[in-house]
């Protein structure tokens, strides 16, 4: 064995290379088992729930440190750009009641918005770019910026830092690629068994019904 290792040093480089891989792959595994932390699924479904902007305007970094929060009693009604729709689905999720719209956080809107940089006037200041907190501007210091649309959340955070006033928030086309199915309405009603057992519901209007069909 050792003649085959002095007269094939490079295979035998592999053989310990591949071996040593095994075992600390082994031990790698083991330790993520057995170190394992289990996250919240509360916080994760309501982070799903939040509409990801990381505009800040909760008070929070980001729609994750949020959803936490949330998760340990803070207010569900401190989302801006989610508005009534994300309040009542969070109060779902919790069976809690749901509350308005805290506006010292900001007011709703149905429409949704993306940064607009007017190239033009842009001096590279970089300051927008610092102030994006999902890296949807691109440029470089005495250069000119530009946002990817696809990327930008509508935040309108790196408005405000602009020295040169020149990025404007535009309603966004809604297009093939952007329509989606309106969400229905939670109607206020029965459900079907209850009505079924209601003498004064079903069962009467299936009546009425019975009696303008003799009639």
């Amino acid at each position: 064995m050792l003649d085959l290792i002095i007269q094939q040093p490079i295979l035998a480089a592999l053989v310990a290379l591949v071996g040593l891989s095994l075992v600390f792959g082994a031990l790698l595994g083991f330790a993520a088992e057995k170190f394992k932390i289990e996250g919240d699924p509360v916080i994760d479904q309501i982070d799903e729930l939040l509409p990801q902007t990381q505009c800040g305007q909760c008070g929070f970094p980001g729609c994750r440190p949020y959803a936490e929060s949330i998760a340990g009693g803070d207010a569900i009604n401190k989302c801006p750009p989610g508005g009534q729709t994300t309040i009542n689905a969070i109060a779902n999720l919790l069976d809690v009641p749901a509350p308005t719209l805290d506006e010292e956080h900001g007011e709703a809107t149905d429409t949704k918005t993306v940064a607009y940089i007017r190239e033009d006037e842009c001096i590279g200041c970089t300051k927008c770019i610092q102030a994006c907190p999902v890296d949807a501007i691109l440029g470089a210091a005495k250069l000119m910026h530009t946002v990817i649309a696809d990327e930008c959340t509508g935040c309108d955070l790196c408005v405000e830092p602009c020295p040169v006033d020149c990025i404007d928030m535009l309603p966004v086309e809604t297009d093939i690629s952007r329509w989606r199915w309106p969400k229905p309405e939670i109607a206020d009603e029965l459900i079907a068994t209850d009505r079924m057992n209601d003498p004064s519901g079903m069962q009467t209007k299936s009546a009425t019904q019975n009696q303008e069909g003799a009639a």
